[in-house]
């Protein structure tokens, strides 16, 4: 008789779950908070970048929707090895060894995404926002190249059409509020007053980025003022239920993946918008020109690395500045190099032909003190170095504190725009223990029977920020595991 499995939520992990526990005979059901509309957890908010190791092109090809594309015959992809990303992932682990869980995503990322091609989720190269142009050819940048066809919606779309393909049921409006327990066994779980029971609950449900009251006991008051740029339904549900059932808490509560959004973006990242409109809020340019805090300060080094190595932490450190917001300011130079978002109908930002009019025009910044601050920056600008965005291009500053690295350039071709900013919460790093086959651990270190977590709920995989790219691919990674488990145990 095959097993009956409930999986908790309808995201990427919640997905890559079913779809493994339906290859092994199980019966399938997705229970979802939200309605239709709003289902997919956080996935559909992503520009559905996956980050993976491979050795070059000839492993690509294979996971393209369209493999004749004209542009792949002058695109440099280089290649993204599992040391290159270890070493991506231990340069946030702020002197931590590699997790454990941390190992089973880099050892097993490229053979999941081959996994995911095979139930027809396909991806398409990041042209747009990870490569340049440069001697004719395509050079992509930073190890991450693929994401999913039509981003986050479009890798919704595919997995869901691959659950429903296999046989599996999704209820909409279903919200679990509570484990049934037995024996010290998970045996099922209820939506309000029913009770529905199976052999297996995989618990896919998200973090706790949309209770206010969980960010600021875990991080700290400022996290009060995060934008929440996903899905208003992760409050921590699954996380509550699952420490109530004797679960551990395990990771790093305090962290999460935090990016610079528009100021004045609406809450949960525009729920009137379509779902691949809504990361139009996101800000992440600055590495193109400097952030000034209200002091008229610069607080972090924008050009430390690229960009995908940095946007996680800077969200956060934005929030630790005065008044929890700061202003990205570009000169004319760089506007054909910004990315979309900065086009958007919906992007605010403030225009003028001179540093002085333009500063006067940032609204809650010292004006004087940031004049000052882009005058001393422009003077310590190095002038012996090109500027190149497609590497590491030690284009920095000379005696300044803190540094530019890379991508320096003066800010003295008018006009000038500045765009405000807030941290805007994607999801937290705390989460649960799971084993091998994704079950949960118990606060007495044991297997809790029937109970399995995946994506953003288990706990390991992030600690001080992360290589763009690695959150959705975590999620296929520990869904996967966690379906195989259920359905196998």
């Amino acid at each position: 008789m095959p097993k009956s499995i409930i999986v908790v939520g309808t995201g990427n992990a919640a997905l890559c779950a079913a779809i493994s526990a339906l290859e092994k005979g199980a019966q399938v059901t997705l229970l979802e908070k939200a309605d239709e509309a709003l289902a997919g957890g956080n996935t559909k908010y992503t520009a559905g970048a996956m980050r993976f190791a491979y050795d070059g092109a000839e492993d690509l090809i294979p996971l393209l929707r369209n493999p004749d594309d004209a542009r792949l015959a002058q695109t440099d992809f280089g290649s993204y090895t599992t040391d290159k990303f270890g070493a991506d992932l231990l340069g946030f682990n702020d002197g931590r060894d590699l997790s454990p869980e941390q190992q089973t995503l880099i050892n097993t990322s490229g053979e999941t995404m081959r996994w995911l091609a095979t139930h027809d989720v396909k991806f398409e190269p990041i042209y747009s926002r990870q490569s340049f142009e440069k001697g004719g050819r395509h050079v992509f940048w930073g190890g991450l190249t693929l994401a999913a066809e039509n981003e986050g919606v479009g890798l919704f779309d595919m997995e869901l059409a691959a659950v429903t393909r296999m046989g599996g049921t999704v209820r909409y409006n279903a919200p679990v509020t509570d484990l049934i327990v037995k024996d010290s066994a998970v045996t099922g779980v209820r939506v309000g007053d029913e009770e529905l029971h199976a052999d297996a609950v995989i618990l896919a449900s998200g973090g706790f980025e949309a209770n206010e009251e969980m960010r600021v006991k875990h991080m700290g008051p400022n996290w009060k003022a995060a934008k929440v740029r996903g899905t208003p339904h992760n409050t921590g549900d699954g996380l509550r239920m699952a420490v109530a059932a004797g679960a551990a808490e395990y990771g790093l509560y305090k962290g999460c993946h935090a990016t610079p959004m528009d100021l004045h973006m609406a809450d949960f990242g525009g729920l009137d918008l379509p779902p691949n409109e809504r990361k139009n809020y996101r800000k992440i340019s600055y590495f193109l020109g400097v952030m000034l805090n209200a002091n008229g300060e610069r607080f972090v080094d924008e050009g430390a690395n690229f960009r995908n190595y940095t946007y996680a932490q800077y969200g956060a450190a934005i929030l630790d500045q005065p008044g929890q917001f700061a202003w990205q300011v570009f000169d004319s130079k760089v506007f054909d190099l910004l990315y979309a978002e900065y086009r958007f109908h919906d992007a605010h930002f403030v225009e003028a032909d001179t540093l002085e009019d333009l500063v006067s025009l940032m609204e809650g910044v010292d004006a004087q003190a940031a004049l000052a601050t882009l005058q001393r920056y422009n003077n310590a600008v190095r002038d012996d170095v090109a500027f190149d965005p497609t590497v590491l291009d030690g284009k920095g500053t000379s005696g300044l504190i803190p540094p530019k690295s890379h991508w320096a350039q003066k800010i003295d071709t008018g006009p000038y725009r500045a765009f405000p900013v807030t941290g805007g919460i994607t999801f937290t790093y705390g989460g649960l223990k799971v084993n091998e086959s994704g079950q949960v651990i118990s606060d007495t270190n044991r297997a809790i029977s029937g109970l399995y977590a995946c994506g953003e709920m288990v706990g390991g995989v992030f600690f001080a920020g992360y290589p763009g790219g690695s959150g959705l691919t975590s999620g296929a990674v520990f869904g996967r595991r966690a379906g195989y488990g259920a359905a196998d145990t």
